[in-house]
Protein backbone atom coordinates (compact mmCIF):
# COMPACT_ATOMS: atom_id res chain seq x y z
CA UNK A 1 0.00 0.00 0.00
CA UNK A 2 2.42 2.94 -1.22
CA UNK A 3 -0.36 4.67 -3.56
CA UNK A 4 -0.77 8.38 -2.62
CA UNK A 5 -4.16 9.66 -3.15
CA UNK A 6 -5.53 13.29 -2.71
CA UNK A 7 -8.80 11.72 -0.89
CA UNK A 8 -9.61 13.04 2.05
CA UNK A 9 -11.13 10.00 4.08
CA UNK A 10 -12.94 10.17 7.02
CA UNK A 11 -13.36 7.11 9.31
CA UNK A 12 -16.92 6.23 11.25
CA UNK A 13 -16.05 4.76 14.23
CA UNK A 14 -12.77 4.13 16.40
CA UNK A 15 -12.84 0.50 16.78
CA UNK A 16 -10.09 -1.79 15.89
CA UNK A 17 -11.47 -1.57 11.83
CA UNK A 18 -11.71 1.87 11.97
CA UNK A 19 -8.10 2.55 13.24
CA UNK A 20 -6.47 -0.68 11.19
CA UNK A 21 -7.49 1.33 8.41
CA UNK A 22 -6.71 4.83 9.24
CA UNK A 23 -3.01 3.33 9.72
CA UNK A 24 -2.70 1.96 6.66
CA UNK A 25 -4.67 4.87 4.57
CA UNK A 26 -2.57 7.61 6.05
CA UNK A 27 0.74 5.35 5.94
CA UNK A 28 0.00 5.47 2.21
CA UNK A 29 -0.34 9.47 2.46
CA UNK A 30 -4.24 9.62 2.18
CA UNK A 31 -5.69 12.53 5.07
CA UNK A 32 -7.28 10.75 7.47
CA UNK A 33 -9.71 11.30 9.88
CA UNK A 34 -11.38 9.03 12.16
CA UNK A 35 -14.57 10.19 13.70
CA UNK A 36 -16.05 8.57 17.27
CA UNK A 37 -19.39 8.66 19.00
CA UNK A 38 -17.88 7.78 22.30
CA UNK A 39 -15.26 9.22 24.53
CA UNK A 40 -13.01 7.14 23.50
CA UNK A 41 -11.75 4.98 20.61
CA UNK A 42 -11.48 1.23 20.23
CA UNK A 43 -15.29 0.47 20.43
CA UNK A 44 -16.19 -2.82 21.90
CA UNK A 45 -12.56 -2.39 23.47
CA UNK A 46 -13.43 0.10 25.66
CA UNK A 47 -12.18 0.60 29.15
CA UNK A 48 -14.00 1.15 32.00
CA UNK A 49 -12.19 3.03 34.99
CA UNK A 50 -13.56 3.04 39.08
CA UNK A 51 -11.93 3.95 42.02
CA UNK A 52 -8.47 2.24 41.31
CA UNK A 53 -10.04 -0.35 39.17
CA UNK A 54 -9.57 -0.88 35.10
CA UNK A 55 -11.22 -3.11 33.48
CA UNK A 56 -11.37 -4.22 29.95
CA UNK A 57 -14.94 -3.62 28.99
CA UNK A 58 -14.82 -6.02 25.72
CA UNK A 59 -12.17 -8.20 24.39
CA UNK A 60 -10.15 -9.52 27.06
CA UNK A 61 -7.87 -12.88 25.33
CA UNK A 62 -4.80 -12.00 23.10
CA UNK A 63 -4.28 -14.62 20.76
CA UNK A 64 -2.98 -15.25 16.98
CA UNK A 65 0.12 -13.13 18.04
CA UNK A 66 1.44 -13.18 14.77
CA UNK A 67 -1.66 -11.17 13.22
CA UNK A 68 -0.41 -7.83 15.61
CA UNK A 69 3.20 -8.91 14.77
CA UNK A 70 2.07 -8.60 11.01
CA UNK A 71 0.10 -5.17 11.50
CA UNK A 72 2.92 -3.69 13.76
CA UNK A 73 5.80 -4.54 11.01
CA UNK A 74 3.83 -3.41 8.09
CA UNK A 75 5.28 -0.01 9.72
CA UNK A 76 8.75 -0.90 10.68
CA UNK A 77 7.56 -1.46 14.16
CA UNK A 78 6.84 -4.45 16.26
CA UNK A 79 4.89 -5.01 18.90
CA UNK A 80 7.25 -4.88 21.85
CA UNK A 81 7.61 -1.17 20.40
CA UNK A 82 4.60 -0.35 22.46
CA UNK A 83 3.82 -3.37 25.27
CA UNK A 84 5.28 -7.00 26.31
CA UNK A 85 3.65 -10.12 25.94
CA UNK A 86 3.23 -12.37 28.94
CA UNK A 87 2.07 -16.13 27.91
CA UNK A 88 -0.56 -17.19 30.44
CA UNK A 89 -0.16 -20.63 31.89
CA UNK A 90 -2.55 -22.41 32.45
CA UNK A 91 -4.57 -20.96 29.46
CA UNK A 92 -7.64 -20.78 31.61
CA UNK A 93 -9.33 -23.03 33.99
CA UNK A 94 -12.69 -25.13 33.26
CA UNK A 95 -15.22 -25.49 35.95
CA UNK A 96 -18.02 -28.22 34.92
CA UNK A 97 -21.22 -28.09 37.05
CA UNK A 98 -22.05 -31.50 36.42
CA UNK A 99 -19.31 -33.19 37.80
CA UNK A 100 -20.18 -34.85 41.32
CA UNK A 101 -16.36 -34.72 42.30
CA UNK A 102 -16.88 -31.72 44.69
CA UNK A 103 -15.96 -28.53 45.61
CA UNK A 104 -12.92 -26.80 43.50
CA UNK A 105 -11.69 -25.30 46.49
CA UNK A 106 -11.00 -28.15 47.84
CA UNK A 107 -8.51 -29.71 45.78
CA UNK A 108 -5.00 -28.40 44.44
CA UNK A 109 -4.48 -27.37 41.12
CA UNK A 110 -2.72 -30.94 40.56
CA UNK A 111 -5.80 -32.53 41.52
CA UNK A 112 -7.74 -30.43 39.49
CA UNK A 113 -6.25 -32.53 36.52
CA UNK A 114 -7.19 -35.32 37.22
CA UNK A 115 -10.37 -37.40 35.12
CA UNK A 116 -13.35 -36.92 36.79
CA UNK A 117 -12.76 -33.63 38.25
CA UNK A 118 -14.58 -30.99 38.05
CA UNK A 119 -12.04 -29.11 37.18
CA UNK A 120 -9.34 -28.86 34.63
CA UNK A 121 -6.12 -26.57 33.60
CA UNK A 122 -5.36 -25.70 29.83
CA UNK A 123 -1.78 -25.88 30.07
CA UNK A 124 0.36 -23.54 28.22
CA UNK A 125 2.42 -27.65 27.85
CA UNK A 126 0.69 -29.06 24.58
CA UNK A 127 2.10 -32.70 26.27
CA UNK A 128 0.23 -31.86 29.71
CA UNK A 129 -3.51 -31.39 27.14
CA UNK A 130 -2.75 -33.94 25.73
CA UNK A 131 -1.89 -36.66 29.01
CA UNK A 132 -5.66 -34.73 30.07
CA UNK A 133 -7.69 -35.84 27.09
CA UNK A 134 -6.29 -39.20 27.40
CA UNK A 135 -7.04 -39.07 31.45
CA UNK A 136 -10.61 -38.54 29.95
CA UNK A 137 -11.06 -41.26 27.23
CA UNK A 138 -8.79 -43.89 26.44
CA UNK A 139 -7.35 -42.82 22.97
CA UNK A 140 -8.33 -39.18 22.93
CA UNK A 141 -4.62 -38.42 23.89
CA UNK A 142 -3.52 -39.32 19.80
CA UNK A 143 -7.00 -37.86 18.96
CA UNK A 144 -5.51 -34.91 20.07
CA UNK A 145 -2.92 -34.72 18.07
CA UNK A 146 -5.01 -35.71 15.13
CA UNK A 147 -7.13 -32.89 15.91
CA UNK A 148 -4.61 -30.25 16.16
CA UNK A 149 -3.21 -31.27 13.08
CA UNK A 150 -6.20 -30.67 11.78
CA UNK A 151 -6.69 -27.61 12.95
CA UNK A 152 -3.28 -26.27 12.40
CA UNK A 153 -3.59 -27.26 8.59
CA UNK A 154 -6.94 -25.42 8.27
CA UNK A 155 -5.58 -22.27 10.12
CA UNK A 156 -2.35 -21.90 8.14
CA UNK A 157 -4.42 -22.46 4.46
CA UNK A 158 -7.44 -20.16 5.54
CA UNK A 159 -4.97 -17.76 6.87
CA UNK A 160 -3.27 -17.51 3.97
CA UNK A 161 -5.88 -17.88 1.20
CA UNK A 162 -8.61 -16.42 3.12
CA UNK A 163 -7.96 -14.06 5.74
CA UNK A 164 -5.32 -12.39 4.38
CA UNK A 165 -6.49 -12.48 0.88
CA UNK A 166 -8.83 -9.76 -0.29
CA UNK A 167 -11.34 -11.01 -2.49
CA UNK A 168 -13.78 -8.61 -2.80
CA UNK A 169 -15.93 -10.29 -5.64
CA UNK A 170 -17.46 -14.31 -6.57
CA UNK A 171 -14.48 -14.40 -9.55
CA UNK A 172 -11.78 -13.69 -6.54
CA UNK A 173 -13.14 -17.13 -5.11
CA UNK A 174 -13.43 -19.18 -8.36
CA UNK A 175 -9.29 -19.51 -8.35
CA UNK A 176 -7.01 -21.91 -9.31
CA UNK A 177 -4.85 -21.49 -7.09
CA UNK A 178 -7.85 -22.32 -4.01
CA UNK A 179 -7.98 -26.00 -5.92
CA UNK A 180 -5.36 -26.99 -3.35
CA UNK A 181 -7.54 -25.96 -0.17
CA UNK A 182 -10.79 -27.97 -1.67
CA UNK A 183 -10.84 -30.47 0.99
CA UNK A 184 -10.80 -27.28 3.28
CA UNK A 185 -14.09 -25.94 1.71
CA UNK A 186 -15.59 -28.98 2.13
CA UNK A 187 -15.76 -28.59 6.07
CA UNK A 188 -18.11 -25.83 5.12
CA UNK A 189 -20.54 -28.01 4.87
CA UNK A 190 -20.16 -30.03 8.32
CA UNK A 191 -20.81 -28.31 11.67
CA UNK A 192 -18.29 -28.04 14.01
CA UNK A 193 -20.27 -30.47 16.65
CA UNK A 194 -20.27 -32.95 13.73
CA UNK A 195 -16.77 -32.51 12.88
CA UNK A 196 -15.56 -32.98 17.28
CA UNK A 197 -17.69 -36.26 17.47
CA UNK A 198 -15.40 -37.50 14.72
CA UNK A 199 -12.25 -36.84 17.19
CA UNK A 200 -13.95 -37.38 20.73
CA UNK A 201 -17.00 -38.98 22.39
CA UNK A 202 -16.51 -37.74 25.90
CA UNK A 203 -18.52 -34.32 25.98
CA UNK A 204 -15.88 -32.77 28.25
CA UNK A 205 -13.27 -33.13 25.73
CA UNK A 206 -15.90 -32.46 22.99
CA UNK A 207 -16.79 -29.00 24.86
CA UNK A 208 -12.89 -27.68 25.69
CA UNK A 209 -12.05 -28.23 22.11
CA UNK A 210 -15.76 -26.16 21.09
CA UNK A 211 -15.31 -23.01 23.31
CA UNK A 212 -13.67 -20.90 21.26
CA UNK A 213 -16.91 -20.72 19.01
CA UNK A 214 -18.33 -17.95 21.83
CA UNK A 215 -15.24 -15.93 19.92
CA UNK A 216 -17.19 -16.32 16.76
CA UNK A 217 -20.60 -15.39 18.12
CA UNK A 218 -21.64 -19.10 17.06
CA UNK A 219 -23.02 -22.60 18.56
CA UNK A 220 -21.45 -25.95 17.76
CA UNK A 221 -24.62 -26.65 15.66
CA UNK A 222 -24.70 -23.40 13.21
CA UNK A 223 -20.90 -22.89 13.10
CA UNK A 224 -18.72 -24.43 10.11
CA UNK A 225 -16.23 -27.03 10.84
CA UNK A 226 -13.67 -24.88 9.59
CA UNK A 227 -13.69 -23.09 12.16
CA UNK A 228 -11.77 -25.85 14.21
CA UNK A 229 -8.56 -23.39 13.12
CA UNK A 230 -9.30 -21.68 16.47
CA UNK A 231 -8.11 -24.61 18.44
CA UNK A 232 -4.66 -24.35 16.46
CA UNK A 233 -4.84 -20.40 17.82
CA UNK A 234 -5.67 -22.08 21.59
CA UNK A 235 -3.40 -24.63 21.69
CA UNK A 236 -0.49 -24.11 19.45
CA UNK A 237 -0.42 -20.16 19.55
CA UNK A 238 -1.20 -19.83 23.14
CA UNK A 239 -3.02 -17.18 25.44
CA UNK A 240 -1.45 -13.81 26.38
CA UNK A 241 -1.53 -10.76 28.16
CA UNK A 242 0.10 -7.27 27.05
CA UNK A 243 1.10 -5.06 29.27
CA UNK A 244 2.68 -1.25 28.18
CA UNK A 245 6.46 -1.20 27.80
CA UNK A 246 5.98 2.33 29.87
CA UNK A 247 3.97 1.50 32.51
CA UNK A 248 0.08 1.40 33.23
CA UNK A 249 -2.64 -0.82 32.97
CA UNK A 250 -2.09 -3.78 30.21
CA UNK A 251 -4.98 -5.77 28.73
CA UNK A 252 -6.03 -5.73 25.14
CA UNK A 253 -7.16 -1.68 26.64
CA UNK A 254 -3.00 -1.79 25.89
CA UNK A 255 -3.17 -2.77 22.65
CA UNK A 256 -5.85 0.10 21.48
CA UNK A 257 -3.49 2.87 23.22
CA UNK A 258 -0.61 1.16 21.20
CA UNK A 259 -2.46 1.36 17.83
CA UNK A 260 -3.48 4.98 18.50
CA UNK A 261 -0.05 5.88 18.97
CA UNK A 262 1.01 4.50 15.91
CA UNK A 263 -1.96 6.31 14.29
CA UNK A 264 -0.75 9.62 15.39
CA UNK A 265 2.81 8.98 14.29
CA UNK A 266 1.48 8.45 10.94
CA UNK A 267 -0.64 11.83 11.02
CA UNK A 268 -4.24 10.39 11.60
CA UNK A 269 -6.93 12.97 13.21
CA UNK A 270 -9.04 11.51 15.68
CA UNK A 271 -12.14 13.03 17.30
CA UNK A 272 -14.07 11.70 20.34
CA UNK A 273 -17.60 12.54 21.43
CA UNK A 274 -18.56 13.44 17.63
CA UNK A 275 -21.80 10.95 17.01
CA UNK A 276 -22.78 11.02 12.88
CA UNK A 277 -26.03 11.06 12.38
CA UNK A 278 -26.15 11.03 8.94
CA UNK A 279 -24.14 9.64 5.80
CA UNK A 280 -25.42 10.73 2.32
CA UNK A 281 -23.59 10.52 -0.96
CA UNK A 282 -23.37 13.66 -2.78
CA UNK A 283 -22.23 14.36 -6.41
CA UNK A 284 -18.93 15.22 -5.08
CA UNK A 285 -18.21 12.92 -2.16
CA UNK A 286 -19.81 12.62 1.23
CA UNK A 287 -22.62 14.66 2.92
CA UNK A 288 -21.58 13.33 7.00
CA UNK A 289 -23.92 15.20 9.90
CA UNK A 290 -22.93 15.17 13.43
CA UNK A 291 -25.39 15.43 16.33
CA UNK A 292 -23.90 18.79 17.06
CA UNK A 293 -25.08 19.96 13.59
CA UNK A 294 -21.61 19.92 12.03
CA UNK A 295 -21.24 19.48 8.13
CA UNK A 296 -18.01 17.54 6.59
CA UNK A 297 -17.84 16.59 3.32
CA UNK A 298 -14.87 13.90 2.71
CA UNK A 299 -14.12 12.44 -0.35
CA UNK A 300 -14.34 8.99 0.49
CA UNK A 301 -16.33 7.05 3.98
CA UNK A 302 -15.48 4.05 5.53
CA UNK A 303 -17.94 3.07 8.21
CA UNK A 304 -16.65 1.11 11.12
CA UNK A 305 -19.99 1.86 13.11
CA UNK A 306 -22.07 -1.47 13.46
CA UNK A 307 -23.02 -2.37 9.52
CA UNK A 308 -26.89 -2.36 9.91
CA UNK A 309 -27.00 0.82 11.99
CA UNK A 310 -24.89 1.90 9.17
CA UNK A 311 -27.36 1.08 6.30
CA UNK A 312 -30.43 0.94 7.91
CA UNK A 313 -30.03 4.08 10.33
CA UNK A 314 -27.70 6.75 8.80
CA UNK A 315 -27.94 6.69 5.09
CA UNK A 316 -31.04 7.59 3.16
CA UNK A 317 -32.87 4.03 1.54
CA UNK A 318 -31.59 4.36 -1.89
CA UNK A 319 -28.55 4.49 -0.95
CA UNK A 320 -28.57 0.69 0.85
CA UNK A 321 -27.54 -2.25 -0.46
CA UNK A 322 -29.98 -4.52 1.61
CA UNK A 323 -32.97 -3.77 3.35
CA UNK A 324 -34.75 -4.19 6.72
CA UNK A 325 -35.66 -7.91 6.21
CA UNK A 326 -32.40 -9.14 5.36
CA UNK A 327 -30.77 -7.92 8.43
CA UNK A 328 -33.51 -9.06 10.30
CA UNK A 329 -32.93 -12.76 9.11
CA UNK A 330 -29.80 -12.21 9.88
CA UNK A 331 -28.06 -14.73 12.62
CA UNK A 332 -26.49 -12.21 15.44
CA UNK A 333 -23.83 -13.47 17.56
CA UNK A 334 -25.11 -13.03 21.47
CA UNK A 335 -25.31 -10.61 23.82
CA UNK A 336 -23.97 -11.20 27.29
CA UNK A 337 -24.82 -9.68 30.64
CA UNK A 338 -21.58 -8.53 32.26
CA UNK A 339 -20.53 -7.69 35.70
CA UNK A 340 -17.34 -5.73 36.27
CA UNK A 341 -16.54 -6.45 39.95
CA UNK A 342 -13.74 -4.79 42.48
CA UNK A 343 -13.48 -7.16 45.38
CA UNK A 344 -11.61 -7.26 48.10
CA UNK A 345 -8.89 -9.83 49.04
CA UNK A 346 -7.96 -12.37 46.66
CA UNK A 347 -9.70 -15.29 44.80
CA UNK A 348 -7.13 -18.09 44.42
CA UNK A 349 -9.82 -20.67 43.06
CA UNK A 350 -9.95 -18.70 39.82
CA UNK A 351 -6.95 -18.37 37.44
CA UNK A 352 -6.41 -15.28 34.75
CA UNK A 353 -9.04 -16.72 32.81
CA UNK A 354 -11.57 -19.21 33.69
CA UNK A 355 -14.72 -20.76 32.33
CA UNK A 356 -17.84 -22.38 33.95
CA UNK A 357 -19.57 -24.58 31.69
CA UNK A 358 -23.47 -25.85 32.00
CA UNK A 359 -24.86 -29.46 33.03
CA UNK A 360 -26.66 -29.06 29.63
CA UNK A 361 -24.47 -27.59 26.91
CA UNK A 362 -27.09 -28.05 23.93
CA UNK A 363 -29.85 -26.69 26.24
CA UNK A 364 -28.34 -23.40 27.14
CA UNK A 365 -26.97 -22.92 23.09
CA UNK A 366 -30.97 -23.65 22.57
CA UNK A 367 -31.47 -20.56 24.53
CA UNK A 368 -29.45 -18.43 22.69
CA UNK A 369 -30.34 -18.63 19.60
CA UNK A 370 -33.05 -21.15 19.04
CA UNK A 371 -35.60 -19.85 21.94
CA UNK A 372 -34.33 -17.57 23.22
CA UNK A 373 -34.58 -16.75 27.10
CA UNK A 374 -32.14 -15.19 29.66
CA UNK A 375 -30.21 -18.81 30.56
CA UNK A 376 -31.38 -20.89 33.97
CA UNK A 377 -28.58 -22.74 34.03
CA UNK A 378 -25.65 -20.07 32.79
CA UNK A 379 -22.78 -20.97 30.88
CA UNK A 380 -20.24 -18.28 31.42
CA UNK A 381 -16.45 -16.22 31.53
CA UNK A 382 -14.76 -14.93 34.75
CA UNK A 383 -11.40 -12.85 34.19
CA UNK A 384 -9.27 -12.04 36.67
CA UNK A 385 -6.43 -9.96 34.96
CA UNK A 386 -4.82 -8.71 38.67
CA UNK A 387 -3.48 -12.54 38.96
CA UNK A 388 -0.96 -11.29 36.21
CA UNK A 389 -1.59 -7.14 36.58
CA UNK A 390 -1.13 -5.02 39.77
CA UNK A 391 -1.97 -2.26 37.61
CA UNK A 392 -5.42 -3.05 37.24
CA UNK A 393 -6.87 -3.18 40.90
CA UNK A 394 -5.86 -0.87 44.01
CA UNK A 395 -3.43 -3.22 46.61
CA UNK A 396 -5.04 -6.22 48.09
CA UNK A 397 -7.93 -6.21 45.94
CA UNK A 398 -9.07 -8.13 43.10
CA UNK A 399 -10.38 -7.09 39.72
CA UNK A 400 -12.64 -9.61 38.02
CA UNK A 401 -15.33 -9.32 35.30
CA UNK A 402 -18.03 -12.21 34.63
CA UNK A 403 -19.27 -12.32 31.49
CA UNK A 404 -22.52 -14.37 30.41
CA UNK A 405 -23.11 -14.76 26.57
CA UNK A 406 -26.86 -14.21 26.40
CA UNK A 407 -29.42 -14.04 23.40
CA UNK A 408 -30.17 -10.76 21.34
CA UNK A 409 -33.22 -8.56 21.85
CA UNK A 410 -34.37 -10.06 25.40
CA UNK A 411 -36.34 -7.65 27.38
CA UNK A 412 -33.47 -6.51 30.50
CA UNK A 413 -35.24 -4.29 32.43
CA UNK A 414 -33.32 -2.97 35.94
CA UNK A 415 -35.30 -5.97 37.73
CA UNK A 416 -34.54 -8.60 36.10
CA UNK A 417 -31.03 -7.78 35.81
CA UNK A 418 -30.56 -7.39 39.91
CA UNK A 419 -32.22 -10.75 39.68
CA UNK A 420 -29.99 -12.25 37.24
CA UNK A 421 -26.87 -10.84 38.83
CA UNK A 422 -27.50 -12.33 42.19
CA UNK A 423 -28.07 -15.83 40.16
CA UNK A 424 -24.94 -15.08 38.80
CA UNK A 425 -22.94 -14.33 42.18
CA UNK A 426 -24.72 -17.57 43.60
CA UNK A 427 -23.35 -19.54 40.61
CA UNK A 428 -20.29 -18.43 41.13
CA UNK A 429 -19.81 -19.25 44.88
CA UNK A 430 -21.83 -23.07 44.48
CA UNK A 431 -19.77 -24.05 41.38
CA UNK A 432 -16.14 -22.41 41.63
CA UNK A 433 -15.82 -21.76 45.56
CA UNK A 434 -15.43 -18.18 45.36
CA UNK A 435 -17.75 -15.99 47.58
CA UNK A 436 -17.92 -12.78 46.31
CA UNK A 437 -21.14 -11.02 47.86
CA UNK A 438 -19.99 -9.22 50.74
CA UNK A 439 -16.18 -8.39 49.26
CA UNK A 440 -17.86 -6.30 46.13
CA UNK A 441 -16.80 -2.73 46.43
CA UNK A 442 -17.01 -2.18 43.03
CA UNK A 443 -19.92 -2.56 40.65
CA UNK A 444 -21.50 -2.09 37.67
CA UNK A 445 -23.67 -3.97 34.87
CA UNK A 446 -23.61 -4.03 30.96
CA UNK A 447 -26.05 -6.02 28.73
CA UNK A 448 -28.16 -5.66 25.50
CA UNK A 449 -29.58 -2.21 26.35
CA UNK A 450 -25.40 -1.04 26.85
CA UNK A 451 -24.83 -2.41 23.79
CA UNK A 452 -27.26 -0.93 21.77
CA UNK A 453 -26.80 2.65 23.30
CA UNK A 454 -23.09 2.59 23.16
CA UNK A 455 -22.15 0.77 20.34
CA UNK A 456 -25.38 0.95 17.96
CA UNK A 457 -24.76 -2.59 18.07
CA UNK A 458 -28.35 -4.49 16.35
CA UNK A 459 -30.56 -5.84 18.17
CA UNK A 460 -28.01 -5.64 21.04
CA UNK A 461 -25.77 -7.73 19.61
CA UNK A 462 -21.60 -8.20 21.53
CA UNK A 463 -20.29 -8.83 18.62
CA UNK A 464 -22.26 -8.42 15.03
CA UNK A 465 -23.13 -11.64 12.45
CA UNK A 466 -22.30 -15.06 14.17
CA UNK A 467 -20.22 -17.43 11.69
CA UNK A 468 -22.79 -19.38 10.37
CA UNK A 469 -22.44 -21.26 6.90
CA UNK A 470 -24.64 -18.77 5.40
CA UNK A 471 -22.27 -15.84 6.98
CA UNK A 472 -18.75 -16.91 6.24
CA UNK A 473 -16.39 -16.01 3.75
CA UNK A 474 -17.89 -14.74 0.83
CA UNK A 475 -21.35 -14.79 2.55
CA UNK A 476 -20.70 -11.91 4.73
CA UNK A 477 -21.32 -8.22 3.74
CA UNK A 478 -18.93 -6.65 1.23
CA UNK A 479 -16.34 -4.12 2.43
CA UNK A 480 -16.90 -2.32 -0.32
CA UNK A 481 -20.34 -1.31 -1.18
CA UNK A 482 -22.29 -2.04 -3.90
CA UNK A 483 -24.72 0.38 -3.92
CA UNK A 484 -22.62 4.01 -3.32
CA UNK A 485 -19.26 4.90 -4.51
CA UNK A 486 -16.42 5.42 -2.82
CA UNK A 487 -18.53 4.36 0.63
CA UNK A 488 -16.68 1.08 2.62
CA UNK A 489 -17.65 -0.76 5.67
CA UNK A 490 -15.07 -2.67 8.33
CA UNK A 491 -15.44 -4.51 11.25
CA UNK A 492 -16.72 -7.64 12.39
CA UNK A 493 -19.38 -7.60 10.30
CA UNK A 494 -17.97 -7.92 7.23
CA UNK A 495 -14.70 -10.19 5.95
CA UNK A 496 -13.07 -11.77 7.52
CA UNK A 497 -15.33 -11.48 10.69
CA UNK A 498 -15.08 -11.32 13.97
CA UNK A 499 -12.45 -10.76 16.88
CA UNK A 500 -9.57 -8.37 17.45
CA UNK A 501 -7.05 -9.69 15.08
CA UNK A 502 -9.92 -10.26 12.07
CA UNK A 503 -11.35 -6.67 12.66
CA UNK A 504 -7.60 -5.62 12.35
CA UNK A 505 -7.10 -7.53 8.75
CA UNK A 506 -10.93 -6.26 8.01
CA UNK A 507 -9.22 -2.32 8.03
CA UNK A 508 -6.18 -3.57 6.32
CA UNK A 509 -8.54 -4.74 3.31
CA UNK A 510 -10.55 -1.73 2.98
CA UNK A 511 -7.41 0.79 2.84
CA UNK A 512 -6.48 -2.06 0.05
CA UNK A 513 -10.01 -1.25 -1.71
CA UNK A 514 -9.80 2.55 -1.51
CA UNK A 515 -6.22 2.92 -2.32
CA UNK A 516 -7.27 -0.07 -5.44
CA UNK A 517 -9.79 2.25 -6.54
CA UNK A 518 -8.56 5.68 -6.23
CA UNK A 519 -5.73 5.02 -8.67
Amino acid sequence: MTTATDAEVTIVGGGFGGLSAACHLADAGVDVTIVEKNEAVGGRASRLERDGFVFDMGPSWYLMPEVFERFFEHFGHEPEDYYELERLDPHYRIFFKDSEAGSASERSGEQALQAGSDVVDISANRNENRKLFESYEEGAGEAFDAYLRTSQRHYEMSMENFVYEYRPSWKDWIDPSLMKTGTLGLKLFQSMQGHVEDYFENEKLQQIVQYTLVFLGGSPSNTPAIYNMMSHADFNLGVYYPQPVDGGPGGIGAVVDAIVDLADELGVTIETDTEVTEITRRKDGFLLETADGDQRRPDVVVANADYAHAEQDLMPAHERQYDADYWDDRTYAPSAFLLYLGIEGEVPELEHHSLVFPTDWGEYFDDIFEDPAWPEDPSYYLCVPSKTDDDVAPEGHTNLFALVPIATELDDPQETRDRYRDKIIADIAENTGVELEDRIVVEEQFSISEFADRYNATKGTAMGLAHTLRQTAMLRPPIESSAVEDLYFTGGYSTPGVGVPMCLISGEHAAQAVLENSR
